[in-house]
Order: C-alpha cells, then structure tokens, then sequence
C-alpha cells in the first residue's frame, strides 16, 4: 500500500493513522490468515472490519403504527401551504386517488322510509364505482324549510356496525359510569348521534364500512382482519386486495373504504335539498380515520370531528387505516391538520389518544392561530372513559356542528330519548332489492373490481401522455408528482455530504484508489464507497451502480475491472456504492433477498411500506447522495450514472430527482420491470410502479436530460420519446439498436467522448 495525493483535501496524517488503524484491526483478528487461504470478493473489497456495518440510522429497527408521530407547526401560512400541497399529494398517491378517478353516475336507491316524531330514516344503495355498492341510513328532519346541512357519519368498528346495539347489560354499566343517561342511547349510540343531529335540522347519512352491516361485496375477514396470504389471489390476470398485483396498483382497502366515502359526498351534495356550503364529517375510531381523510382531500366538509382517533401515538391498527407510502414523514395529526382553517373538533379517551392536551393539540393551536383561527379547532379530554364515543363527546361534537354549520339550536345541547330501529328496519336489502350474490360478492367481486378500477386508471394514464407542451406539464404533474412523493427526496445540497477515507492506495498508471464512509448527517445516513481517481482527471464523473454494489467495479482477484481501468485512462473518476443492504452492509456478505418487515405477523404491505421507504426509495437516496458528493466534491465537476438490470430503475428514478445534476445517464435495462416483482418482500417492490408507468415512464421524467439506453425497443419507450419530442429534445434520447448492446458499449461511447473532449 502507497499513500498518494490525496485528492479530498483530507489531512494525510489522517489518512495514514487509519490506514494504520486497519493494518492493526486486521492482524489483531487473524486476518492475516490471507497469507494461506484467499478471501472471497466480498471480504477482499471490504472496507469495514468483517461483521461491522455503516453506522446508519436504517438498520436500526423499523417505524410502524404504534411510533411517535410529533406534528411540528409550519413558522409560516407559505411553509404550511408547500406542505399541506405535497401532504394531500401523498393521502390521494397512498390511498389510489391520484390522479382522481372519473366519478361515474351514483345510481342511488332511496327506499323504505320509517317515519318518527320529527325525522325520517331511509335506505339507501349507491354505487361509488360501477358494481361496488355503499349502504347506509339517510336520516332527514321533518318541518325544515329551505335547504338543510348535511353531516356524514362514517361509523368506524363498532360491533354490528350500523346495526349496533351493546344490550342491556353493557348500557348499564356505561350508564353507571356516567357516559351516558338514557338506555337506548346507551344500547344504540351510533344511532342516538344521528337522531339528534337530525332533530337539530340536518340531513345525516350514517354509512357503512367495508365488510359491516349491509356491506357485503368484501368481507371484514379482508378488508379488516386480513392475516393470511390468499396465492390464489395472486395473479397477474386477476388479482385481489393485498397482493403485490394490487399495491402495484395502489389498489388497497383504505383506498376504497376513502373513495366510497367521497362519493357518498359526492351524491348528497347534489340532493336538491341539500345546503352543499354546509358540511359536517363525524365518526369515531376507524369512522374517525375515514373523518379527517375526508376533510383532508376534500374541501367541502366545513366541520369535520373525528372522535377518539387522532393523537401521535397509535396511527390505526385495522388494514382499512393503513396504505402504502401514507405515513412516511407523517402521522395522523397532520393529516387532521389539513382541516385547517375549516373547523376541526376531537376527542380523547383512556386510550392511544390520552396524551393529545400535550402532544398535538398545542401544535394544532399553533396553525390555525397562522390563520387568525384559534377558536375554530377544540380538543374535549375525557380520559376518565375508555375508547368511546358516549354522550359527553357527542355533546361536544353537537355543539361545534351547531356554532359552525349555523343551526341556531339552543345551548347547551340535550339529547331527548328516540326509538331505536331494528336492524330489520335498517338494512337496505330486501326482497324488492336483493343483495348481492354469487360472482358480485366475495373473491370474485375483488377481482372484477380491481381490474375494473387498473382498467379505467390505465385509460386514465394513457390519455395524459405527452404529445405536446402541455400535455407534457400534465404528464409531469401527475406521473412525476407520483414518484416526487414516492421517493420523497431531494438531492442532497453543496456541503451536506461528507466522505471520511479510511484507506488509500495507488495502482496502474498512477491512478488513486480510495474506500471510505460517505455520510449525509441530515439522514444519518452512511454508505461505503469507493473511488478511483485518474492521474489525469478531466472532472468527469462516473457513478457506477449494479445490483452487487461496488463489486462491479472489481474483477475475481479484487483489482479494478478492465473497464474500469479504461475509463480511468480516458480521465473519470469512478465512483462505486454499496446501497443499503448490498455490500458492507451484510455482515457475512450473503446477499438480503428479502426486505425487511415490521411484523411477520402482518401480511399486507401497508404495515410496514405505510410507515417506511421500501428498499428501491432508501437505495434512491443512496444515489442521491452520491451523486450529490460527485457533483459538488470539486467545482466543475461533470457527472454520468452508468447503471444495468434492476440497477437501472434506482438510476432512472435518482436522475429524476436529481435534474441537472447528472449530465448524462447511461443504462441497459436488459428489458427489467418493477412490475414484475411476484413478493411484497421483494428487495425491487415498489408500490405504485405499475400504475406510475414502470421504467418507461422513468425514462419519460428524464427529458429532456441526455439519456442513452439499451435493453429496450422503440416500442417499450414509446412514451419516453414522446415525452423527449414534446420537449423538442428529441436527440436528448438515445436508443440503442444494437440487441448485443450493453453497458460495455456505453462505456466504449463514453471512452471515445471524453477523448473526443
């Protein structure tokens, strides 16, 4: 070993003094052992000790339902307004809603109306898409002139749904306890909140979750209690919620559940005789996740109240609260603060929620007080009751309804006793209107639905590709947003990525070759990396990536491939990474097939890619950061991204969001789709890539950057070219005819260009 110049501006003392430091490590641990018997590959190239990994901040344990989700108040109305736009972004890409489907006609049934006192409960069916019925109780006051508001009450988990009914017994006990005052109220609180908003003017409609009381097309053992793995449903032709097909798809149960909701607001708002300005969204637990979704993505609800639900705790434990991508740098508490400055009302209980008077409501205080709103957000603790929506807390949320949807009602608010409907007076199926049966429920409902749904998303897509300047924007607004808000990074900026050399040596035709720790402190994030400086270096810059990591650049005898000493002759700089889980991040140099999980329990994807990067993103911000370093490690400095196979998409996906950065990207994609992954535990799942294009539509985003590829035919990238012509960049986009064309061949383009320099 030669210490050279060193081209870091790294004191050389230092770099001795480490260089020494390993010399000892290895001696102390046997490694001299080498002498006698060779080293793999992968330990020859190491660049930390055996069984020692990066001090990174991702192998340290996962996020999931049950992390701290601290809701930190924006300093301003922009900061908030940035990032309230990039929040409803991710709800609607989490949740299927991106783009917004077309809405077609509700088809509603109104039938079987009971008549009381001074309100009447109907029956209804509508269909939110074409086949999916939505059930529910529409409640309506009696002797209310002139158009009346409108609450939705989605119901959340109570047993029976909007059948509920707790018994005698359970009344009992909540009335001795304080949480309630009459019997029926207490036996039938879901129907006691509805009765009473009707009695103070409003329309309510109280409707049915996924898999609850009348909603019978998908069963709550899927759409709630989903534990086990269905092959069956599995297939690339048909497929069912859960499966890689679906999430691929950004089709999954919340989405549904939210979608249904929407179109429930959707057909109530066009009633004639509903005051459409005046909107209420009401529901407690799960109801309460679906509440402040709602109002999140949705301007029209001017009250929103979800009970017991919101708090930095415990984000919702039901496969209807969680979706890919939905809580990643963010939680429940800012989703609720999308409300804002519209009312929002909450509650607390005995539960996840507790803590809500000081983690979240203050945060709360602090945004609508940027809106000169203060008084229009309200926090009601009842900690003494266990998770709940009793009496007290529906008080409360009567009297916000009141202020705020002006309904002149005499405060305070008492709930009068009703008679409770039975659920044969409630359910919306009847012999004049069946239920569903045979192939428009359970698995065969799924699978029509889901191909229904990436049918009509696909023509969706298809009819924003890029033709012109405009359909380019649009195509960038909705393709691009989607995979802004995947890869949720920006590249790292000039200064933020630092790289501590552990070793140095010199070889060839006095070429440098250095391995060492690149850190980006903001993430706590660190990668090992190598770098071969030439003797001669004309400030380019090759970021060379490959699905072994920095193995690519060495050949079986651990020295630098040929090609590489080709490139270095021509004057790049080459730069190679272990991303996360590739090289010296295995401690026994066995490749990680699988991606990491948060419960092996938990078989929906939800639980674990709802509250963490997958391993595509994390390996995308690994090349942000390097590309990052190469780019700004010397004023000046041009950059190329070679990448081959799977490496191709992490390459495209980077340069995306890196932008000018990259000068040029080199790939053969050796015809690799995301969506080809049959796993949620594959190491390349990424939810979303089919819906968002896959590769070719990667390509697209990189116009009008130069970009030269192979591995693929004009066909394939169709759009991509499109997308480069739109641009009038059109000779931006190389494709390579050649079928034997690979990345040696872009390394032959890229030695004769640099000497053509």
């Amino acid at each position: 070993m030669k210490l050279t110049q060193n081209p870091f501006h790294i004191p050389t003392t230092y770099i001795a003094t480490k260089a020494l430091y390993w010399i000892l490590l290895w001696t102390a641990t046997g490694a001299l052992a080498v002498c006698f018997t060779a080293p793999s590959l992968a330990q020859s190239i190491r660049i930390l000790p055996p069984g020692e990994r990066p001090d990174d901040v991702r192998l340290k344990g996962q996020r999931n339902l049950d992390s701290y989700f601290p809701f930190d108040p924006p300093a301003s109305r922009e900061e908030w307004n940035n990032r309230s736009t990039e929040l409803r972004r991710r709800v609607l890409l989490a949740t299927g809603l991106w783009p917004m489907p077309e809405r077609t006609p509700p088809q509603a049934v109104i039938h079987g109306k009971v008549d009381r006192d001074d309100y009447t409960v109907e029956r209804v069916f509508l269909q939110s898409y074409p086949g999916h019925f939505v059930t529910g109780s529409l409640y309506r006051p009696k002797g209310k002139p002139g158009k009346v508001p409108v609450v939705l009450c989605p119901h959340g988990h109570w047993p029976g749904g909007r059948f509920q009914d707790v018994g005698e017994e359970n009344a009992k006990k909540q009335i001795a306890g304080k949480g309630e005052q009459q019997m029926n109220a207490a036996r039938h609180p879901l129907q006691a909140r509805c009765v009473q908003l009707a009695r103070m003017g409003c329309m309510v409609f109280h409707y049915d979750m996924l898999g609850f009381a009348d909603s019978v097309q998908v069963p709550a053992a899927v759409s709630h209690a989903f534990a086990q793995r269905r092959p069956e449903m599995e297939s690339d032709k048909a497929w069912g919620f859960h499966s890689p097909q679906a999430e691929l798809r950004m089709q999954n149960i919340m989405g549904l559940q939210t979608y249904n909701s929407l179109r429930v607001l959707d057909w109530i708002c066009e009633l004639p005789e509903v005051d459409a300005e005046r909107i209420a969204v009401t529901g407690a637990s799960g109801g309460g996740t679906q509440t402040f979704i709602l109002s999140a993505i949705d301007s029209r609800p001017t009250v929103a109240f979800p009970a017991v639900m919101v708090s930095t705790a415990m984000q919702g434990g039901c496969a209807c609260e969680n979706c890919t991508y939905l809580r990643i740098g963010a939680g429940n508490v800012d989703f609720a603060a999308l409300t804002a400055p519209r009312a929002l009302g909450l509650t607390a209980a005995n539960d996840w929620t507790r803590e809500m008077t000081i983690k979240g409501m203050p945060q709360l205080q602090q945004l609508y007080k940027l809106f000169n709103a203060p008084d229009n957000v309200r926090l009601t603790s009842l900690t003494h009751f266990d998770h709940n929506y009793n009496l007290l807390s529906r008080t409360a949320m009567y009297e916000l309804v009141n202020q705020h949807l002006k309904l002149g009602a005499q405060s305070p608010i008492v709930e009068r006793d009703f008679a409770p409907l039975s659920p044969a007076e409630l359910t919306v199926w009847t012999d004049e209107h069946p239920a569903p049966k045979g192939d428009n429920v359970g698995e065969a409902h799924e699978r029509t639905l889901l191909k229904s749904i990436d049918d009509a998303s696909q023509s969706q897509i298809a009819a924003i590709a890029p033709t012109d300047g405009k359909s380019l924007d649009k195509h960038r607004e909705v393709i691009g947003g989607a995979w802004k808000t995947i890869i949720s990074r920006e590249i790292p900026k000039a200064g933020e990525v630092s790289f501590m050399v552990f070793s140095e040596m010199g070889f060839g035709n006095g070429h440098s070759q250095f391995g060492g720790l690149m850190s980006l402190p903001t993430q706590k994030e660190q990668l090992p990396v190598t770098i071969f400086r030439p003797h001669n270096s004309t400030g380019q810059v090759v970021v060379w990536l490959d699905d072994s990591g920095r193995a690519v650049l060495f050949d079986n005898k651990g020295e630098p491939t040929a090609d590489v000493v080709r490139l270095l002759d021509a004057g790049y700089t080459v730069v190679g990474v272990d991303l996360i889980y590739q090289g010296d991040f295995l401690t026994d140099g066995t490749a990680q097939s699988t991606a990491p999980r948060t419960s092996a329990i938990r078989n929906s994807a939800a639980f674990t890619l709802g509250y963490n990067h997958p391993v595509f993103v994390k390996r995308v911000h690994d090349v942000l950061t390097a590309i990052s370093y190469a780019k700004h490690e010397k004023a000046g400095n041009k950059v190329t991204v070679l990448a081959s196979g799977p490496a191709a998409a992490i390459a495209l996906a980077a340069r995306a969001r890196a932008g000018d950065a990259v000068e040029d990207l080199m790939i053969d994609t050796q015809g690799y789709r995301l969506g080809s992954v049959k796993s949620i535990d594959d190491l390349y799942f990424v939810p979303g890539a089919v819906k968002y294009g896959d590769l070719p539509a990667l390509v697209a985003l990189n116009a009008p950057r130069k970009t030269w590829v192979t591995g693929e035919t004009a066909a394939s990238l169709k759009t991509a070219q499109q997308a480069y012509k739109a641009g009038d960049r059109e000779k931006s986009l190389t494709l390579s005819s050649d079928p034997k064309a690979s990345i040696k061949a872009a390394n032959d383009e890229m030695v004769k260009l640099n000497k053509m320099k």
